[in-house]
């Protein structure tokens, strides 16, 4: 990106980050005042480890050279020394930066959002993409106000395709990020009352997830990728001028698949029809829900003009540990952790227990925690988890205050109390499962973040001990 945004500068900026370990040669540090770490005290380590520009939005020290923009500037000579550039909100200038540098390259950028597997999608979806493309995606789930920009800043002129995910939590949070990427496609994964908590309503949600294709260009550039198997995403088609492609499990879809068979650990095999055509597929995606995935980054890689053969290389290549963040641990006394500790909602989490049961294994143990954020779907939701459980799980222990409910939906649906445990934290839990875990156990670990199961899984792993 060259200086033509801060015209008093002339020299190029190569990417951007909020994080001063992170910078690269001649990049960009956005100094960030968070609510535990301000960015305006690592300025001299960023400068030290390459960057040439600073956003900053407070006083620095008169260490720094300063380019104040909070005023009209008399003269300014760049002399090719970091640069510290005085702005009144370093977030929004960042963004302002992304935006017009978004709007000097050719690339064609897919947006994807949903309330489950966005990350999952976007992955699979750019492993596609590159089979044709120099395709660039959003790194981890740099999927917000900063996150974008932060990504649009790392794009170049040489990148042909861009998958970028966008997160929702209020209305009018997707529009933004639109409105600095310009999608030309927009994929939606589904919709469910996850934030809800936050964003109010599910038609609030359903409103702001809609809020993708929305920004889509009219005519055949701009292409909306639709969940058919979900009325709410499905009718989101009255809301687009764009082309629409529908994915699902159903001949009523633009793309559907049938004969789904789930093979555990070893993927998942189906059908998958376009039209005239029909696919035999086998991916090493784990559980029968990732056929969706694959769905929608095939409906990508069809709406950018693929080839079958394409497609289908960039399918295959995938792993169950780089495209779910579901890991498969040797756990003690000789039993198998499945480490789902990365977030939950009642959707994943049944998605997660569905896996299970196609596991084999001697007993199913399903350690399940808190799900966070529902408002109020918080019930309703852990209810629904502790009914699956039931059907799938030998062994069930529940964790922390809301996983109290999930215990006591499986004891009202007939599960026996011999089977159910319940316990306040992850400690207690972990103390447990390695007195009573038994080898040939399958146990699969699911919940939120907060809940800090992750260090339950490294208790069970038998490599730490």
């Amino acid at each position: 990106m060259t200086g033509q945004y801060l015209p008093q500068l002339t020299r190029s900026i190569k990417g951007a980050s909020v994080d001063s370990r992170q910078v690269t040669q001649n990049g960009m540090f956005v100094a960030v005042k968070g609510e535990n770490v301000d960015g305006h005290a690592y300025l001299a380590k960023a400068f030290e480890n390459g960057a040439s520009v600073a956003l900053v939005d407070q006083d620095v020290s008169s260490e720094f050279n300063v380019l104040d923009l909070r005023q009209p500037v008399a003269s300014f000579v760049d002399d090719g020394r970091p640069v510290c550039v005085r702005v009144a909100e370093s977030v929004p200038a960042l963004q302002i930066i992304a935006k017009h540098w978004r709007q000097q390259l050719p690339v064609r950028i897919i947006g994807i959002t949903g309330s489950v597997g966005k990350t999952t999608t976007k992955e699979i979806t750019a492993a596609v993409l590159s089979q044709r493309f120099k395709t660039h995606k959003t790194a981890g789930n740099l999927n917000n106000e900063i996150g974008l920009p932060l990504t649009i800043m790392a794009l170049d002129e040489t990148d042909e395709r861009a998958v970028l995910e966008m997160g929702f939590y209020v209305p009018g949070e997707i529009a933004f990020l639109c409105d600095i990427a310009k999608p030309s496609v927009g994929v939606i994964t589904n919709v469910f009352p996850v934030h809800a908590e936050r964003a109010g309503s599910l038609e609030n949600i359903v409103a702001g997830k809609s809020e993708l294709i929305q920004s889509l260009p009219d005519g055949p550039d701009g292409i909306a990728i639709l969940n058919a198997d979900q009325a709410h995403v499905a009718n989101m088609r009255n809301l687009t001028h764009a082309r629409v492609m529908t994915y699902g499990l159903d001949e009523v879809a633009t793309l559907w698949a049938d004969n789904v068979t789930g093979m555990g650990l070893s993927g998942v095999k189906f059908r998958m029809h376009y039209g005239n055509d029909t696919i035999h597929l086998t991916v090493p995606l784990l559980g029968r829900h990732s056929v969706q995935t694959t769905l929608r980054a095939t409906a990508v890689g069809l709406a950018e003009g693929m080839a079958w053969q394409d497609i289908v290389t960039g399918l295959r290549e995938q792993s169950p540990e780089t495209q779910l963040r579901l890991s498969v641990i040797d756990g003690v006394n000789g039993s198998t952790v499945l480490d789902d500790t990365y977030n939950a909602s009642p959707e994943s989490t049944i998605a997660a227990l569905n896996l299970l049961e196609e596991v084999k294994g001697i007993r199913k143990v399903a350690v399940l925690g808190d799900m966070l954020e529902l408002g109020y779907y918080e019930e309703i939701g852990h209810r629904m988890v502790g009914g699956r459980a039931t059907d799938v799980a030998d062994v069930l222990i529940a964790v922390g205050e809301l996983g109290a409910i999930i215990a006591d939906e499986a004891l009202r649906k007939g599960m026996s109390a011999r089977t159910v445990h319940h316990f306040a934290d992850q400690g207690a839990a972990a103390a447990y499962l390695k007195r009573n875990v038994r080898r040939g156990d399958v146990i699969l670990v699911k919940g939120s973040r907060g809940l800090r199961l992750d260090q339950l899984v490294t208790d069970l792993d038998v490599n730490n001990e």
